[in-house]
């Protein structure tokens, strides 16, 4: 078995990469090729620090030159702070073939997935983004977009840090970029992201135009929510990675009242892949990610192939 440095992985592993990777698993997932395990996590306090212990997984078809593989996630916390591990396994033998330090890829994975929603379902003529947070996934969120849409400007919605964040990105991405107020970002954007840590909704959904994609992605607990009944009740569609996590994870639905989100409204993104449905230029549509295993593990079997390790 093999170990997979940070390094290694940051070596190998690029946005665009990881958008394909992430496309194709939540493919087969789609198809029923490709099994889900939810995230279970242990807490507990010691000499006054916050610890906690999570795993999640995926078992994934071969897929080309990929072999089938199963897979765990396995992260710690203490106070906050975060280190991730994901394990991989031949589907072929049952037998170990690497453990990969998964810090970047996680920071990369998320935006990925987001990436995929937004190329499927926000306009093709999308122009104005705007990203609430002005942290890691908020960065990641921005470069990871202006990959699957040509946007002319990008507004940047933060407590602190906007101003920061907003000049990095102009840098980078070579566009307008400036911070906003939260009325102005909701309102005016055609994509809004929102990446923060926020327990209770950033804006009035009421605000957000006809046609907006906004994917909601800074929360993974059932008591949290960036995004409002509002919104959500005007949304077309919902699309959740895998309604096995989002019924239970995502505060958006957990939280919202009876009725917001009928059942049919209630996708998931692999089965938009499979079977794209139809999307009118003033439908709003909502992306809400929690995180699941089944996109660490595509990106560690990428990952360990690109190396040789597969």
């Amino acid at each position: 078995m093999r170990l997979i440095t940070e390094a290694e992985v940051t070596a190998v592993l690029d946005p665009d990469s990881a958008v394909a990777a992430l496309r194709a698993a939540f493919a087969q997932h789609g198809r029923g090729r490709a099994q889900v395990l939810g995230r279970h996590r242990a807490t507990a306090t010691q000499d006054g620090a916050a610890l906690a212990i999570s795993a999640m997984g995926a078992i994934l078809d071969a897929d080309g030159e990929l072999p089938a593989v199963l897979g765990t996630k396995v992260y710690s916390a203490r106070d906050g702070k975060y280190h991730f591990l994901v394990s991989l396994f031949s589907a072929a033998t049952g037998a170990a073939i690497a453990t990969l330090e998964a810090n970047e890829f996680t920071r990369l994975r998320t935006a990925a997935a987001t990436a995929v929603a937004a190329d499927l379902l926000a306009l093709p003529d999308a122009r104005t983004l705007a990203v609430f947070g002005a942290g890691i996934q908020a960065r990641a969120h921005a470069e990871a977009l202006c990959r699957v849409r040509r946007f002319e400007r990008v507004l940047v919605c933060a407590r602190s840090g906007a101003e920061a964040l907003a000049r990095d990105l102009q840098a980078a991405l070579g566009l307008t970029v400036r911070t906003a107020s939260v009325a102005e970002a909701a309102a005016e954007a055609d994509v809004i992201v929102t990446a923060t840590r926020s327990a209770v909704p950033l804006f009035d959904g009421g605000l957000v135009k006809p046609g907006a994609f906004v994917a909601a992605v800074g929360t993974s607990t059932p008591t949290a929510r960036e995004l409002d009944d509002a919104l959500l009740g005007r949304a077309s569609l919902v699309v959740v990675e895998w309604l096995g996590a989002a019924r239970h994870e995502a505060g958006e639905l957990v939280m919202a009242a009876p009725g917001v989100v009928a059942p049919e409204r209630l996708v998931e993104l692999g089965a938009l892949i499979v079977e794209p449905r139809p999307r009118g230029p003033l439908d709003i549509v909502v992306y809400k990610s929690v995180g699941v295993g089944l996109e660490d593990v595509a990106l560690a079997r990428f990952v360990a192939r690109r190396l040789g390790v597969c």
